[in-house]
């Protein structure tokens, strides 16, 4: 019974309760927004959509896994990292398997997601790869920390960093691809490489950008760049981000209602419920809205941080930077998107877009940033499962 009493009193005192209750609110903010983008699929009879409910549940798995997370030692999963590594490549290898690896109706060639059987749902391996990313990317960072300036020591980073970055290109994942690449670049910078590499590193992409323009660039990835800068000539490819923009402009102040939008309700914006949620908000909530949103988001990354920056070990703090790289590249990418700053690139909004693998893979990584906060305490705390191991 005392041991029941000490973990309950750890549950609540040692859990950043902080952070879960940001990522719990902005989760519920961004399922309401989904129900509201496609209240027109909801089936007779349902209260409602098959996107907002599969939402829904991955948001209150994903919420269990990350308190359950939390109560294992990070020690033991920084240990784990060669497997973790393993995992993530035989889950991008799994997409190349001929009837495995699918993608989205628009890009029969993309091989992003994996159905899961008979179900009608899809996994989407590059979002836990991400997570995955980020532990041993640390890891290898801790390992090196004393001879990073060495030229060898940095040729194998930059080849840790490509194995991900290079299968999910190969997987016609850019959008995705780009995102490893800034939590890779983040996280080197923040562990001491030397800003001449960065510099190498910059005019090295410049100078492959026509080969990467050329060869793994589809037609409809050029024409989304292209319409950026000539809108007359592509305006079935713009279609998109005009109307969401439209959508955006036309909520003002105050938006025109939550579930009263004209753009939204009449489903005008393609994939309003999924990259396009921001136009959602901006609508039906108005610009008061659309700031909420996005403070929800940066207090989010801002507690990351913050427990990144009092974590005592090396390993540690990278790992909440890494996090933090990955949520604020998706949100400046995303809001970026919508607003027709950016090329529409297949990137969610965290806590808000639709979709279960990665609102699920989101609260796996929320729960090692808690696990990180709970063990990185000076107080004693209770491991419900790994006490022995990690001693």
């Amino acid at each position: 019974m005392s041991k029941l009493i000490k973990l309950l009193k750890s549950a609540v005192f040692e859990t950043d309760i902080l952070l879960i209750t940001l990522c719990v609110a902005a989760s519920f903010f961004g399922v309401l927004m989904v129900h509201s983008a496609t209240t027109l699929q909801i089936e007779e009879g349902a209260v409602i959509s098959r996107d907002a409910r599969t939402m829904l549940l991955a948001v209150c798995v994903g919420v269990f896994a990350a308190v359950i997370i939390s109560f294992i030692d990070y020690k033991f999963i920084s240990k784990m990292f060669p497997l973790i590594g393993a995992v993530c490549i035989i889950m991008m290898l799994a997409l190349f398997i001929p009837g495995v690896g699918v993608g989205p109706a628009e890009r029969p060639d993309a091989k992003t997601w994996i159905l899961l059987g008979s179900t009608g749902l899809f996994f989407q391996p590059s979002e836990l790869v991400k997570i995955g990313f980020i532990i041993t990317f640390s890891m290898h960072l801790e390992l090196v920390q004393d001879k990073i300036r060495s030229i060898l020591h940095l040729a194998g980073l930059l080849i840790h960093g490509m194995i991900p970055v290079g299968l999910v290109i190969l997987t016609g994942d850019l959008g995705s691809a780009l995102v490893f690449m800034i939590i890779f670049v983040t996280m080197l910078f923040l562990a001491g490489v030397q800003m001449r590499y960065f510099v190498l590193g910059f005019a090295g992409v410049c100078a492959a950008i026509p080969a990467i323009w050329y060869f793994f660039f589809s037609d409809t990835q050029k024409e989304r760049f292209l319409g950026l800068i000539y809108p007359e000539r592509y305006p079935d490819i713009m279609y998109q981000q005009n109307k969401g923009l439209e959508a955006i402009a036309s909520g003002g102040l105050t938006g025109q209602g939550l579930f009263n939008g004209t753009y939204t309700q009449n489903e005008i914006v393609p994939e309003s419920e999924n990259d396009m949620i921001f136009t959602v908000i901006g609508e039906e909530l108005g610009l008061i809205g659309c700031l909420l949103a996005f403070a929800v988001l940066i207090a989010v990354i801002v507690k990351i941080i913050v427990v990144g920056a009092k974590s005592r070990e090396n390993a540690t703090s990278l790992m909440c930077y890494g996090v933090a790289a990955m949520f604020a590249s998706q949100v400046i990418i995303n809001i970026g998107m919508c607003l027709k700053i950016f090329p529409v690139i297949g990137i969610t909004l965290p806590f808000f877009s639709a979709g279960g693998s990665s609102n699920l893979c989101i609260y796996i990584g929320i729960g090692l940033i808690m696990s990180i906060y709970r063990f990185t305490r000076e107080k004693e705390v209770v491991n419900i499962r790994f006490n022995n191991i990690t001693k």
